[in-house]
């Protein structure tokens, strides 16, 4: 079969082949139909995730995938032959990024007819975070304001949707067609951040969700009002920071809530969100999607599609 591995940090992954994987015993294979793209992914690649992860090299890219079950091992009695579904496995195993993939059978939940594979691959990682740090890490109330920085990217994307529909008023910073993105996403004010200082257009928020840290993150402690809080995906807030500006700040990794994926999953199909994607594009043409993904720019998600 084909796969998408790398054999050293920092190298450019390659596509390969190499036998079909075995399956133990309480694993499914499954076909391949279409595999998302994360930021994960990059730090996988680049040697960093191994602060988190055991990650034994050669490995096959891809960590959030859908298709259609090919194998059970002899202790899975959830799953059978040819259900449909949606996996997200763990970094340190990965394997989405190929014709065949191993999952547990425990973290695979049900495709719903209603999405297609390539929608339904692009919800684990990115749905399970925008909606666990809003409402997990954040306590988001109906009522409240909610900064979004990075909007129509593949986590801003659900967060406004999950936002706007718990009741909040939702503001988005974005740029380029990602402002007309957020807009239909359901935001009531997009801020276009390379034209705009957010800082002066927005004030007493409740809640920021920091999808991009840096400055971004550091200058998003001026517009929470007293007892606000700041939530953050990609950096560790700075606590003292914080403090001083009397907000709480935290960071918010998705892994502890993976188990809750299916009610995720139901929660899209059944309120008909939109599930953005970038581009779909094929195995062969793997290196466009890699480098897009790469460079921080997609709307939505990058979705690969098996050889």
């Amino acid at each position: 079969m084909k796969a998408i591995r790398i054999h050293g940090f920092a190298n450019a992954p390659l596509i390969e082949d190499i036998p079909t994987p075995h399956i133990g015993p309480e694993d499914v294979l499954v076909r391949v139909e279409a595999t998302a793209l994360n930021p994960l992914d990059g730090l996988v690649a680049s040697g960093v995730a191994r602060q988190f992860f055991k990650i034994d090299l050669p490995i096959t890219l891809g960590t959030d995938f859908a298709g259609t079950i090919e194998r059970i091992g002899e202790a899975v009695t959830r799953w059978n032959v040819g259900d449909r579904v949606i996996a997200c496995v763990d970094a340190g195993s990965g394997g989405g990024l190929a014709d065949f993939a191993v999952a547990p059978a425990s973290a695979c939940v049900p495709l719903p007819g209603a999405l297609s594979a390539a929608q339904g691959s692009a919800i684990p990682t990115a749905g399970i975070t925008a909606w666990h740090a809003l409402f997990s890490n954040a306590g988001l109330k109906a009522g409240e304001t909610v900064l979004i920085h990075a909007g129509a990217g593949g986590v801003g994307s659900f967060a406004v949707q999950f936002a706007c529909m718990a009741g909040a008023q939702v503001i988005v910073t974005a740029s380029g067609d990602g402002l007309a993105i957020a807009s239909a996403l359901g935001a009531q004010k997009v801020i276009d951040y390379k034209n705009e200082d957010f800082t002066r257009l927005t004030s007493d928020i409740d809640v920021v969700l920091d999808l991009v840290g840096g400055e971004t993150q550091s200058r998003s402690y001026r517009v929470l009002r007293t007892g606000g809080r700041l939530v953050s995906t990609v950096m560790p807030p700075d606590e003292s920071e914080a403090r001083e500006h009397g907000v709480t700040a935290s960071m918010f990794y998705a892994k502890p809530f993976i188990e809750r994926l299916g009610e995720l999953v139901t929660i899209v199909a059944e309120q008909n969100l939109k599930v953005v994607i970038d581009r779909t594009v094929a195995f062969e043409r793997f290196d466009e999607a890699w480098k897009h993904q790469l460079s921080g720019r997609a709307r939505g998600k990058v979705v690969v599609l098996p050889h």
